[in-house]
């Protein structure tokens, strides 16, 4: 009972430490697990014997008892003629062992991965983007039309509103060439479709605009952000060499169905004025070049200079010209700057200028010159996927010295790093714990054998149902991890106690097992039986809820249902590898019990 108890609650000691967006998440569901855990265990070794030197005082069954029994008893019959024959004969045993441990490789390579399933939350982003240098008022009238096509949604009684934002962005920027539609769809039982059915809508609709470009996604339950769910990153030495290598990685891109609207933060296209003044010019006229600057950045962008108090409000004073006197080149010739003498010298006198183009921003990335791609994910196709194409196409472009992720690419990468750690310490803190309870590194290996076959079992559950593996299917399969080990324990603890009786290893194991088979069916029968629930859910959060819930009751049945036969096999192999733990003892009491008295 200690051992089963100390064992599952190790599981959810590394989930205490893991780091970022995952530890946020699943950090109170170690600690309860594990205060609960606990707190059963006190509970099973204290109020339960008394409730049943209480309660069970009636010796003689009643009619129904007595039929449960017998069907247990007969059951145990089966199962130790069964197991006899497998320890003496376990090849055919071994050899289904290992059909389903293939069986459940297969499974595993065909399964999507994702940073979490898609969740029905009501809301859908719609990202929106123009040509570069594309104004606020035209973006404007782009996202006016655009909304007026998805108006129509709202008529239809499946959306309740819709919230439209120019720019995109809720941070400072000169770059206005972005949009943002927030789709709220009304409550679950007033509606029919899918967050992700208006979303394929919504797209179908983004195909036909000539304009503009866009993509409509379900948020993300622990989206980084309201970006696109792909943040890539490409990093390398010159943007020369990067823009080269991002136009081979779109051209790949557009023929993959998969990624929707893949596109890049770096654009050479984006039109610029550049300006440049005669130095020498204006200092004969006493003009500094600070005073040009000023005069451009005061009328053709704008400077706030001061703020006034009207009946207790304050209102901020911003100095800009009107917007028809700064829409041309021709408007440089009406600023005017006052040269040293007090006269005004039009700016036209003073600068040349050019038009060019470039990229808006010039970005990093651990300190190497790097290009970002942002996409979408088409339905039916897993970001773990579209990201894996992404690495094998930069993979091919020399240009590219590393990749990177942002966003919610980044948490999926990151997720998936650390549960791999945390499944490692998990299964070496309960083989070290297991070794200083049997004081043995054997049996802990023995019992250790059944975690392959509980994880082998929750990725058949994932592939039948159609399941992908996640950030909470990950999680499942670490508490299979302590939930499969119970087993082993309850067969080979009472194994070494029969050795210490003096059974032999054959006989212990097949006792110890026929005994404990009621014990395991009924534990694990509850395991899972707690977990259909999960696995059946439906609503809101439902996506969460049955990635576990598949996990573990497919994980703990087919589990059981193996290790039922594997443990007694490797355990008749290799426990003559160890001695009874009481052996010792008892040669100990033998040698004292032979010695005479002293006369």
């Amino acid at each position: 009972m200690i051992s089963t108890t100390l064992v599952v609650c190790a599981v959810f000691v590394p989930i205490c430490f893991l780091s970022g967006q995952t530890g946020l998440l699943f950090r109170e569901l170690a600690v309860a697990m594990i205060g609960a855990v606990a707190f059963s265990g006190f509970l099973a070794l204290s109020l339960t014997p008394m409730l049943c030197s209480k309660m069970l005082k009636q010796e003689k069954r009643g009619r129904f008892t007595g039929w449960v029994d017998d069907q247990f008893r007969k059951l145990e019959n089966v199962y130790g003629r069964w197991l006899g024959r497998a320890i003496t004969k376990p090849l055919l045993p071994l050899i289904g062992v290992l059909a389903f441990l293939f069986a459940a490789g297969a499974a595993f390579m065909t399964l999507q991965s994702e940073l979490v399933p898609a969740e029905d939350q009501g809301i859908a982003q719609v990202q929106i983007s123009a040509p570069e240098g594309t104004g606020f008022d035209q973006m404007d009238a782009y996202m006016l039309g655009v909304q007026g096509k998805l108006l129509p949604l709202v008529d239809q009684g499946t959306v309740r509103t819709i919230i439209t934002r120019t720019p995109g962005g809720f941070g400072a920027s000169d770059d206005f060439n972005s949009g943002t539609f927030i789709v709220f769809l009304k409550p679950w039982e007033e509606r029919e479709k899918s967050t992700q059915d208006i979303a394929q809508q919504i797209n179908r609709i983004l195909a036909n605009e000539p304009a503009v470009r866009g993509n409509a996604q379900v948020r993300s339950a622990l989206g980084r952000g309201r970006g696109q769910p792909i943040n890539f990153v490409l990093a390398g030495n010159t943007y020369e060499g990067l823009a080269a290598a991002r136009d081979r990685i779109l051209a790949a891109a557009a023929a993959n169905p998969g990624i929707i609207n893949l596109d890049s933060d770096y654009k050479e296209t984006k039109p610029q004025m550049r300006i440049e003044v005669d130095t020498t010019r204006a200092g004969d006229l006493g003009v500094s070049v600070n005073d040009v600057s000023q005069a451009l950045q005061t009328l053709l962008g704008s400077r706030r200079v001061s703020t006034y108090l009207d009946r207790g409000e304050e209102y901020r004073v911003i100095v800009q010209a009107d917007a028809e006197n700064r829409s041309t080149l021709a408007n440089l010739a009406q600023i005017q700057v006052r040269a040293r003498d007090g006269s005004l010298v039009p700016l036209s006198n003073l600068v040349t200028t050019r038009e060019v183009s470039g990229p808006r921003d010039l970005g990093r990335y651990n300190k190497l010159r790097a290009i970002t791609l942002s996409g979408g994910v088409a339905p039916g196709y897993s970001l773990g996927e579209a990201l894996t194409f992404l690495q094998e196409q930069a993979a091919q472009s020399p240009e590219v010295l590393a990749v990177g992720y942002r966003g919610e690419s980044q948490a999926f990468v990151e997720t998936g790093g650390s549960i791999l750690l945390v499944f490692g310490l998990t299964i070496l803190i309960i083989y070290l714990l297991l070794a200083a309870q049997f004081e043995s590194f054997v049996h802990p290996g023995v019992i250790i054998m059944t975690v392959p076959l509980a994880v082998a079992g929750g990725m058949l559950g994932l592939f039948f149902f159609g399941k992908t593996l996640n950030l909470y299917s990950q999680i499942g399969i670490v508490m299979l991890v302590g939930l499969a080990a119970k087993n082993g324990i309850l067969i080979v603890e009472f194994a070494n106690q029969l050795r210490d009786e003096g059974k032999e290893i054959a006989e212990a194991i097949r006792l110890a097992s026929a005994r404990r088979l009621r014990a395991i069916l009924m534990t694990s029968i509850a395991t899972a039986a707690g977990a259909v629930p999960l696995m059946l859910a439906d609503g809101a959060g439902a996506g969460a809820r049955s990635a576990i819930g598949v996990v573990i009751v497919f994980g703990v049945m087919l589990a059981t249902l193996i290790t039922l036969f594997l443990i007694p096999i490797l355990y008749s192999r290799l426990a003559k590898w160890t001695g009874s733990p009481q052996a010792v003892s008892r040669e100990l009491d033998a040698a004292m019990a032979s010695q005479q008295p002293a006369e």
